[in-house]
């Protein structure tokens, strides 16, 4: 986090988003400041074709010297601090991220592989784990102000309902844990809120009533009241492993039946065409557009003869 670096300084485009309150992540470049200013163009187009502004630079040479655009404008006690920050010297590069702490985190993220990809820093023939623990319990909408759940609403705050009552909403901690290899989310699991009135209230600081609580998931509600010992677990996704092993980036490539950006499973050939005696026997009536009414109807009237 690189945002203060900008704060009122003489990158305007960058000062005024920090001052509207935005943030600006820094993704490091090791030794990219030797690469030509085609390699940092190339990157810039990516970032645009990914809907994004651009992709800002600092490269710094074997003499110190920063060069792009940023560099230029920044004065140096700045620079040297984001090289600080970032861990960073001469012959080193470093790209930015400015938006939303939402957005900028998120690209952030698909910076960094990018970035790896390109200066071949991704180690080989390896499997790295890693756990993700300590998720927030909420997050705030960006678009309403209000508190939403961030991850698994029925999973237990860490704290309880002591955590509930004494703490700000977006401090509070959750009970949730994700398995991750080499980037690849191998399973997402949770310790159950399994008591009846802390669910009650974690629902209750979302925004949402006892009555719709009851009558959402009235069901599970019920069984808790007769009583459950805690309990979680998770399941990790045996397709991702055999990705994994494979070494196939696409998940569609290790799964039997896999469906295309259109949500059709063409090997399956679903989804396919229902006969009319289908729809009768399950009681469903279409209310398709005028002109494949008229083809299902006239389907019909042939059949019925």
């Amino acid at each position: 986090d690189v945002t203060e670096a900008f704060r009122d300084s003489g990158f305007g485009l960058f000062a005024k988003l920090v001052a509207a309150g935005n943030v600006v992540r820094a993704i490091p470049a090791p030794g990219a400041a030797s690469r030509p200013r085609s390699f940092f163009d190339k990157l810039n187009n990516w970032a645009r074709d990914e809907g994004k502004g651009g992709l800002g630079y600092i490269a710094i040479d074997e003499d110190g010297n920063g060069k792009g655009p940023i560099a230029k404008n920044l004065d140096d006690d700045r620079v040297k601090s984001i090289l600080e920050t970032c861990g960073l010297g001469n012959g080193d590069a470093v790209f930015f991220a400015c938006g939303s702490e939402h957005d900028a985190a998120s690209f952030a993220g698909v910076v960094r592989t990018r970035v790896c990809d390109e200066l071949d820093l991704l180690e080989q023939n390896k499997f790295n784990f890693c756990w993700v623990v300590d998720f927030p319990m909420y997050e705030l909408n960006e678009d309403t102000g209000k508190i939403d759940f961030s991850h698994n609403p029925f999973s237990m705050p860490q704290g309880g309902m002591e955590a509930l009552e004494s703490q700000e909403p977006l401090d509070i901690l959750a009970w949730q844990y994700d398995i991750v290899c080499n980037g690849i989310e191998l399973s997402s699991g949770a310790i159950r809120n399994h008591k009846p009135e802390i669910m009650y209230k974690a629902f209750g600081l979302a925004g949402y009533e006892a009555d719709v609580v009851e009558k959402e998931f009235g069901g599970m509600l019920r069984a808790f009241k007769f009583g459950a010992p805690p309990h979680g677990g998770c399941a990790p996704g045996i397709d991702r492993m055999v990705m994994l092993l494979a070494d196939e980036p696409n998940i569609r490539e290790v799964i039997a039946f896999p469906m295309n950006q259109r949500a059709e499973d063409l090997l399956m050939q679903a989804p396919s065409e229902v006969s009319v005696e289908q729809l009768r026997e399950l009681h469903i009536k279409l209310n398709l557009p005028k002109e494949k009414v008229k083809v299902e109807k006239t389907s019909e009237v042939e059949k019925e003869a």
